[in-house]
């Protein structure tokens, strides 16, 4: 199959498009179905258990992250399928214990299930960088966990409906046992697209030519390519943090956000909604591939990162005239933006213009060890919707937007910086100083 891949251009483009798509999408089924439910009555704590749920589990995620940074850099190709279905069998394992452990032990067992998916997206892009075609692969598996945040509080909230309609669960029995229930639907097909991948040949010898060679990286490479691009990487890790902190936000607290602005929320609400930001951004991260010389193609994706904050900007000008599922639309779009272009083109395109030695799965999880940072801490800032006071779905919505401003104000001068930054770049790994 690899020897077909490599012949076929089309063949291998849909395959590989598919199966990145396809594994990421799966792999969300055992990460995100559970925030569909409110756990209402998990503690008695100044937190409500949604929240303490979701910090524990986000805090396994960040200490994933952190492991990542010499984990997935330093990955042989060839040993990460296996590595990926284990990272998901221990999650999926880490559910069941979820489900069977009296409180405050569930805590533990949700911190577990977030610490192996933390380095998924690292493998998955291991597969996909260094080719003429990365931004449209990768647009393609950022496009899968946009559409995946809704689609998976859909299967939660069809399975939570489920067990209490049909097999006569409490409600609390219920909340506890539909992430494990929901994940074993997706073991299957997880294990056939790692498949997939495992089948995906290396990049050609045009590839490298065009975007360079990439390499596991050493200790000393990883200081080396923090020291060399310090300045640019920092506003760019600035910026990645500001909309990982609303992305989360938006994604584990959608039906907070949605009826703090009145809406009645259905299951199939999520879908719709993250499935035009995932079209939006798909299409305009995945055009520039289109783009050859490396150098535009960085410039552009912080064209697209300023975009981003400033229809962030104007949704929030106009959220009195928008129905409560087009503020959503177009705050996950600015959102999205920027979170894919530097998943899809900055990155990919600063290591193929410095011909550098490393990978993006080493600058990714360095930005995405911060971000993931900052949203802990803003878990743990005392708001109204999670001490659990009178009208607190309001309450979120009014700081959500006020979070929002504070990132416009910050990320424009954070994009500002790393496009002076960049456009300093000359030749292999040098900068004009």
């Amino acid at each position: 199959m690899r020897q077909l891949l490599a012949k076929n251009y089309l063949l291998f483009n849909c395959w590989t498009f598919f199966a990145a798509f396809s594994t990421y999408f799966f792999m969300y089924m055992f990460r995100k179905p559970f925030t569909a439910a409110a756990f209402e009555t998990e503690t008695d704590s100044f937190l409500d258990g949604k929240s303490v749920i979701v910090s524990a589990q986000v805090i396994g995620y960040l200490c994933s992250k952190l492991v990542g940074i010499r984990v997935v850099s330093a990955m042989p190709p060839t040993q990460r399928a296996w590595a990926l279905i284990g990272l998901i069998c221990v999650a999926h394992f880490a559910l069941l214990l979820f489900a069977l452990l009296p409180a405050p032990w569930h805590i533990v067992a949700i911190f577990i299930n977030g610490l192996p998916l933390g380095m998924v997206f690292g493998l998955v892009l291991g597969f996909l960088e260094g080719r003429k075609v990365t931004e449209a692969l990768v647009a393609g598996l950022c496009a899968s966990f946009i559409l995946a945040g809704g689609v998976s509080k859909s299967v939660g909230q069809g399975m939570l409906n489920l067990l209490v309609n049909s097999f006569d669960f409490n409600i609390v029995s219920a909340e506890r046992w539909m992430p494990f229930i929901s994940g074993c639907l997706f073991l299957l097909p997880i294990a056939f697209t790692t498949w997939m991948l495992a089948q995906i040949p290396d990049p050609s010898d045009s590839d490298t030519e065009a975007r360079s060679e990439r390499t596991a990286m050493s200790g000393k490479d990883r200081r080396n390519m923090l020291a060399r691009y310090g300045i640019g990487l920092g506003a760019v890790a600035v910026i990645y943090l500001l909309v990982t902190i609303l992305r989360s936000l938006r994604d584990d607290f959608a039906p907070q956000i949605l009826e703090g602005m009145g809406a009645r929320v259905i299951a199939s609400d999520y879908s719709l909604i993250d499935l035009q930001v995932a079209l939006f951004v798909l299409v305009v991260n995945g055009l520039t591939a289109f783009v050859k010389n490396n150098r535009l193609a960085l410039q552009i994706s912080l064209l697209i990162t300023l975009a981003g904050f400033a229809l962030i900007a104007v949704s929030l000008s106009i959220s009195t005239r928008l129905s409560p599922s087009v503020f959503m639309v177009m705050v996950g779009t600015g959102l999205y933006l920027p979170y894919v272009a530097v998943h899809t083109t900055l990155f990919e395109r600063l290591i193929a213009l410095t011909r550098d030695r490393g990978n993006m799965g080493f600058l990714m999880y360095v930005v995405d060890s911060l971000g993931y940072l900052g949203y802990v801490v803003i878990l743990f800032v005392p708001n109204k919707v999670l001490i659990g006071k009178e009208n607190a779905n309001e309450a979120f919505y009014s700081d959500f937007r006020w979070y929002c401003w504070c990132a416009i104000c910050i990320g424009l001068v954070a994009t500002m910086i790393a496009m002076t930054r960049f456009s300093l770049l000359k030749s292999a790994s040098s900068f004009k100083d």
